[in-house]
């Protein structure tokens, strides 16, 4: 038997059990369960209602939304959360709108997602993907807000993963993991950078010390300054803390560097941190190549957590971020370097200092979204892909 609809007398939602003017009550039908939709002139001429790349809800690259904190019956293998955060920078705020900005640059990507670049979809390696929405976090208490984060994070952490939705799904964290069991991998939409602190707090409890490839501008290894405690957290000092912690192994790297320093004691201090340096100039002197090679070697097959700071690309291609530095990578560049790196043993990924703010055109959020979008096909490959060769480009190389 269908199930009913019954409309609750008038009386009874106005508690009056002894009123005389009670109304009769009517089962009614729920209205799909009369209305043969197949037949109405939108369906039978034109079909579903699709969501086109500008309309719709905002969810990243139109993946299932999910409030995740709050409804764990659907199950994933790689989430998705917004940390809207910005209240320990130093110089122009406004990232805490990134997330919003990152998926609004991501509304023409689609599962329709092959590259050639890639040779692949990330939407067809195996992963069940969800957006899980941003975390309500504090914007006037840092100390709550970070410990929001942590929460946020180690709740999704622990979360059983799907376990792929087809064949070509496999298991990538259980060997890494403490519990050895399998996790999700989360990729975070900062946000300021600080979210990182929080993040590598989660991942220490399932991984241990995790490594950390690190593309900036800045170091954010800098002595933790301060009167409080938390003035000491700001988004140029975690990675320090992190360390004091113990949170990351000696093997960390940083990628893309190019801030003023106070002079050599500034790297002598990264290295205590467990930091080496590729600066932005490195590209230029030895390749995209080589600066691969020693990414990899560095990291060697320890867990790794990639976090990437937008002002690594150069402020003219990506000028949306509260501390811009002259003389960046190209976004092509930065897309190239993160392909070189697939296969290696990643428990998660972010992208920061999005502040939409300070963006023209879109072309920041646009471009981060395109990092994310990298992000989710890195995360599931075995290695870096092949370099693509059509039919014109192979006639050459035959020769």
């Amino acid at each position: 038997m269908k199930p009913l609809i019954i409309l609750l007398s008038l009386a009874a939602q106005l508690g009056l059990a002894h009123s005389h003017h009670t109304l009769e009550q009517h089962p009614l039908v729920a209205t799909n369960e009369l209305i043969d939709i197949k037949e109405e002139p939108w369906t039978s001429k034109y079909g579903k209602q699709n969501d086109l790349g500008y309309t719709g809800p905002l969810s990243f690259s139109h993946l299932p939304y999910v409030r995740c904190l709050e409804d764990a019956s659907k199950p994933f293998d790689i989430g998705i959360i917004g940390f809207p955060f910005d209240t320990t920078t130093s110089y122009r705020p406004g990232a805490r709108f990134g997330p919003f900005a990152i998926r609004s640059g991501s509304r023409r990507q689609t599962t329709r997602g092959y590259t050639v670049t890639w040779g692949n979809s990330p939407y067809a390696l195996g992963s069940h993907m969800l957006d899980c929405g941003d975390v309500p976090l504090s914007a006037y208490d840092n100390t709550k807000a970070i410990d929001q984060m942590e929460t946020a994070y180690s709740t999704l952490l622990q979360r059983p993963v799907m376990g792929g939705i087809s064949s070509t799904w496999k298991p990538r964290t259980s060997a890494l993991a403490l519990d050895g069991k399998e996790h999700p991998r989360i990729v975070t939409l900062g946000g300021d950078h600080t979210i990182v602190l929080p993040i590598l707090r989660s991942l220490h409890k399932v991984y241990g010390p995790v490594s950390v490839i690190h593309f900036d501008a800045h170091l954010d290894t800098w002595p933790p300054r301060g009167t409080t405690p938390q003035e000491e957290i700001t988004h140029g000092s975690f990675f320090a803390v992190a360390a004091r912690e113990n949170l990351m192994t000696n093997t960390s790297i940083h990628a893309g560097i190019r801030c003023k320093m106070s002079g050599i004691e500034d790297i002598e201090h990264d290295d205590t941190v467990g930091f080496q340096v590729i600066s932005t100039d490195d590209i230029d002197d030895y390749g995209v190549k080589r600066i691969i090679k020693k990414i990899r070697e560095r990291i060697g097959t320890s867990p790794v957590y990639l976090s990437l700071d937008i002002d690594v690309v150069d402020p003219g291609l990506a000028p949306a971020t509260g501390t811009p530095e002259a003389g960046g990578w190209t976004t092509r560049e930065v897309k190239r370097i993160i392909r070189g790196l697939s296969g290696l043993n990643f428990v998660g990924a972010d992208i920061v200092e999005v502040a939409p703010a300070y963006d023209h055109a879109d072309i920041t959020g646009i471009a981060a979204a395109d990092i994310v979008h990298d992000f989710l096909s890195m995360l599931q490959m075995d290695g870096p892909p092949q370099p693509h060769v059509g039919p014109f480009l192979k006639s050459d190389l035959d020769l």
